[in-house]
């Protein structure tokens, strides 16, 4: 058998276990010594089988990290007057999920005064972490609450990943959207580890501020999602 058909071979052998699920969205390649030993061959040829599934899209490269099997195509956010994170993805098909990174009561910056209606220094709750979508990073998120509305809502999320839940736990059973604002931004070296993209990737940062039945500011936001992994949908609405 000729090295033309041998990457060939290892390519489409390669494009079966992710067809099949056996490789997943996100998942790491085994390295190029190790495929090299897998199929018997050196690693040119096990080079070109990898330029060819990068070709077709199913694998993407990071320098320093290896080859990764591409994501899903990317999901289809809208963006309302009620936003709704694990709705949004189980509407579009896909298993929602958080990593949670850290849970922190502080004193508010400027900004997330102002979003809130508070006195710079004032205490708020902040959640970080990670949104998934099919088990693969969508965006690195902070929500920040008023920490004096909501005693006890640390307590409630250090069980309860859904906000929208341990919000109802708090009292507050409801909430919408006042307004969301995009940019663009480039992954710092962080978000490309939580997110498992190349150093300087494309990002679109959304801020956003939530209200409660009342009006009254609830929840100041900030996502920053991989814009190779979500298509953000704005509707106008009343």
């Amino acid at each position: 058998m000729g090295r033309t058909a041998l990457w060939i071979a290892i390519a489409d052998t390669l494009k079966e276990e992710i067809a099949t699920g056996r490789r997943r969205a996100g998942d790491r390649l085994p390295t190029e010594a190790e495929l090299s030993e897998r199929f018997g061959v050196n690693r040119h040829t096990v080079r070109r089988a990898l330029a060819q599934l990068a070709d077709e899209g199913l694998v993407t490269s990071r320098r320093g990290a290896g080859a990764f099997v591409a994501s899903a195509p990317a999901l289809d956010y809208p963006l309302g007057r009620r936003v709704r994170f694990r709705q949004n993805l189980e509407a579009s098909g896909r298993v929602a999920g958080r990593r949670v990174l850290s849970l922190e009561t502080r004193h508010a910056d400027a900004a997330e005064a102002e979003a809130l209606a508070l006195s710079e220094g004032e205490s708020v709750h902040v959640l970080e972490g990670v949104s998934l979508a099919d088990g693969v990073p969508l965006g690195n998120f902070r929500s920040v609450l008023p920490a004096a509305r909501l005693p006890g809502l640390l307590d409630v999320m250090a069980e309860e990943v859904s906000i929208t839940r341990a919000l109802a736990c708090c009292g507050v059973p409801d909430y919408t959207r006042a307004w969301t604002r995009l940019d663009a931004r480039l992954a710092t070296a962080t978000q490309a580890v939580l997110l498992q993209i190349a150093e300087g990737a494309p990002l679109i940062r959304a801020k956003s501020l939530n209200l409660d039945p009342e009006g009254r500011p609830l929840e100041y936001g900030l996502t920053w999602f991989v814009g190779a992994r979500v298509t953000l949908t704005v509707t106008p609405e009343g």
